[in-house]
């Protein structure tokens, strides 16, 4: 395992940008150092970017990455950060089983509408023959 990455490296090897890497890094989530104009990231670096990345893809805002990144503490067994990881993951559950009521509810709604307007079609066909 490398024990630097430069931007490109990182970007290629978890398939993103590199405006994306920078973006984190503005957002005080990254902390490279500097040779001259060159950006290197530790091996840190790249596990807090597949953290940010993990959380993104299961619909975590980046405010609730960062701070599940920052209760990162191995002396206590990281237990905040997992306490923390679990409500947010229920929170998420229950967020994601409330937007699919609501999609099975506007289904519901564009099944009633489309009837309406099948049955609405009829009767001006009806009418005009």
């Amino acid at each position: 395992m490398s024990s630097s990455y430069s931007i490109s490296d990182l970007a290629r090897e978890l398939d993103i940008t590199t405006r994306a890497i920078r973006f984190y890094e503005e957002q005080g989530m990254l902390t490279p150092e500097r040779r001259g104009q060159e950006r290197v990231y530790s091996p840190k670096d790249k596990v807090t970017l597949k953290l940010i990345l993990r959380g993104k893809r299961i619909g975590f805002s980046l405010a609730e990455c960062k701070e599940l990144i920052e209760l990162y503490d191995p002396e206590s067994g990281n237990r905040k950060q997992l306490e923390t990881f679990m409500h947010k993951i229920a929170e998420r559950r229950a967020q994601l089983e409330q937007q699919l009521l609501d999609i099975q509810q506007m289904q519901l709604e564009l099944d009633t509408a489309e009837e309406r307007c099948l049955a609405a079609l009829e009767a001006t066909e009806s009418q005009q023959a």
